[in-house]
């Protein structure tokens, strides 16, 4: 979403490059791939956007074997194209730590986004729940919101869980237990410990 603000904000395309069509099992062939992709941006306005960055920005190994060399190439290659890369790139991560040091030097900036607060939280439910569908009376927001911390993603997650058993069970409604349990499996994919009430 950032991405596409800053395209907005300058008036530049943002290209999301997929990073299953970049990477390849075979030897030579991501850098191969990476090498179009730069020469075509190169002429181009465009802002780059490497999602879940750190699979490919990944850190350089000891060498142990051929694959570990090539690995190590590969690394190596992006990190030369992206430093004389002419436009802007962004990269974006959860596992900021898995990214090697090499690019962390190189970023002009870094910015790591904080979890939403309460505000936050409630603003995101009322942005994803869909307007077509009627909300239980029973579902108040506000204290979903203050109560559960979640994340835009986890918040997107549990609507949908809510929204597939409301169709289930063919009701008008979205209800608040079937939104409370679409909280409690994000809330158990994280590993968190939750009581149910």
């Amino acid at each position: 979403m950032t991405t596409c603000l800053l395209g907005k904000y300058t008036g530049r395309d943002v290209y999301r490059i997929d990073l299953s069509m970049v990477v390849s099992k075979y030897i030579g062939e991501t850098e191969k791939n990476l090498s179009k992709l730069f020469d075509k941006a190169a002429n181009k306005d465009w802002i780059l956007f490497f999602d879940e960055a750190d699979s490919i920005f990944g850190k350089r190994t000891n060498v142990r074997d051929a694959h570990d060399k090539y690995a190590n190439q590969e690394v190596s290659y992006l990190l030369q194209r992206i430093e004389s890369h002419p436009g802007l790139v962004i990269l974006a991560s959860n596992m900021k730590s898995n990214i090697d040091v090499s690019f962390t030097r190189r970023f002009n900036t870094i910015i790591e986004f904080d979890q939403p607060d309460a505000r936050e939280r409630l603003q995101l439910w009322k942005n994803y729940l869909p307007p077509v569908i009627e909300i239980d009376a029973e579902v108040n927001l506000e204290e979903i919101a203050r109560k559960y911390q979640l994340t835009g993603a986890n918040i997107v997650n549990a609507i949908q869980c809510a929204g597939l058993r409301t169709l289930e069970k063919e009701s008008a409604a979205l209800l608040a237990g079937d939104l409370l349990h679409g909280i409690y499996k994000e809330y158990e994919k994280e590993g968190k410990l939750l009581r149910q009430e």
